[in-house]
């Protein structure tokens, strides 16, 4: 009884905060999928510059990655996620107040360097107040949780938008940022393990024995190269490919984007329940996260090639399967000690972020290379666009798995 009222506890004062920042830097992620196109006609964005406007949250994330390890290791999770979520808040009101592109911009980077520590944050959180066995299962829980902020960007958000202008819906996602911020500086225990001093030059040397270990940059290639077009996708370029390939309402793309959330939800779920059984069985996680990364590749050369028939389920089945890189955070924090896991997951998140906003640019430089149509861009600069992602998706698997044996120790 004592031990499931200590576990209701730690859920409502640790792992509910920290699955709050994560749930808004979401929001702010995701939320150009359905702003987008009025953010394009009101600031005259082309292909190009609305994938730069976009990506450039990823940028500032993976700038801010390295010495994000730092700080968490040494200041611990709960401090830095408060503070850098005010940050994140102050980006957010002047997004919302600009009406220049270069301000818009650049308010973006700021909620992009603001809410670069809430998933790391968390894992960090995690890995010191969960046993080792659980970390898959609530990593996955802590994708899930972000999921259901992209999944409030797109049918509630289509539905607000119909009364409300996207500056005011901006407005209550800063509002929300502050009440997390708060909650997890006064509500969220600190843990006692957090309060060691390590000393920055013991802290520097550590990051230099992460970069010389060869496994540690297959898997970084493998997962920025997978997240370079899931996330590139599912926060943007779908939605547009939905509208100008399937000829998708508006209301309808927010529907399908919706699909693909809440199956992104089961995936990061599923894989974590499973990889935890692995796990315990003394089994390797890293063939279930392959086979996740394959899948999704074959789902989206499929696409590329021009196969429409039943392309709901070829893109569910895609977002679903590119959740297996969530295995990746888990199976580094079990290969190195536990007071370097904040620069372990870091560090791996460089690549992804580099990966996410190259994905997104670049798919706008090659729609932009195409005369646009009276509705947004030419169909036929897709299948470009898709096969560029898919090369480089692929290439990053196959790079993971021909070093695999370098994950056996």
């Amino acid at each position: 009884m004592a031990d499931g009222k200590r576990g209701l506890s730690l859920f409502w004062r640790v792992t509910l905060p920290f699955l709050a920042g994560y749930f808004v830097s979401y929001v702010y992620r995701s939320i150009n999928a359905i702003i987008g196109p009025e953010l394009a006609r009101e600031f005259s964005l082309s292909a190009a510059g609305l994938g730069l406007l976009t990506g450039v949250y990823f940028l500032a994330f993976a700038l801010f990655q390295l010495p994000l390890g730092v700080l968490l290791d040494r200041y611990g999770p709960r401090r830095v996620n408060a503070t850098l979520l005010l940050v994140a808040a102050a980006g957010g009101a002047w997004f919302a107040s600009t009406g220049s592109i270069v301000q818009l911009t650049l308010a973006r980077a700021v909620i992009g360097l603001g809410v670069s520590g809430c998933l790391m944050s968390s894992f960090s959180a995690f890995a010191l107040w969960y046993p080792a066995e659980r970390l898959a299962t609530m990593n996955g829980i802590a994708f899930a949780s972000g999921m259901l902020g992209a999944i409030v960007a797109t049918v509630p958000l289509e539905v607000a938008l119909r009364t409300l202008h996207w500056r005011e819906v901006f407005y209550v996602v800063v509002g929300l940022t502050v009440a997390v911020s708060l909650v997890l500086y006064f509500v969220v225990p600190e843990k006692a393990a957090t309060r060691r001093a390590v000393p920055l030059a013991s802290q520097l040397r550590e990051f230099a024995s992460l970069a010389r270990d060869p496994a540690f940059w297959r898997m970084a290639l493998c997962i920025g190269s997978s997240q370079l077009a899931a996330v590139s996708l599912s926060t943007l370029w779908v939605a547009t490919w939905l509208r100008d390939v399937a000829g998708y309402s508006q209301a309808e793309v927010a529907q399908a984007l919706l699909l693909f959330n809440v199956v992104m939800i089961a995936g990061y779920l599923c894989f974590g329940r499973i990889a935890d059984g692995m796990t315990r069985g003394g089994r390797s996680t890293l063939p279930l996260l392959a086979g996740g990364v394959a899948v999704a590749s074959l789902c989206l050369v499929l696409l590329a090639a021009g196969l429409r028939r039943g392309e709901l389920v070829l893109w569910s089945l895609f977002f679903g399967c590119t959740t297996s890189v969530v295995l990746s955070y888990s199976l580094f924090s079990r290969r190195y000690a536990a007071e370097m896991v904040g620069r372990v997951n870091s560090a791996l998140n460089v690549s992804v972020f580099i990966g996410m906003f190259s994905g997104q640019w670049s798919v706008g430089l090659v729609l932009n290379q195409w005369p646009p149509t009276a509705v947004g861009y030419a169909p036929e600069a897709y299948a470009w666009a898709l096969g560029g992602l898919w090369l480089m998706q692929a290439a990053g698997l196959a790079w993971l798995w021909s070093g695999r044996r370098l994950f056996q120790r």
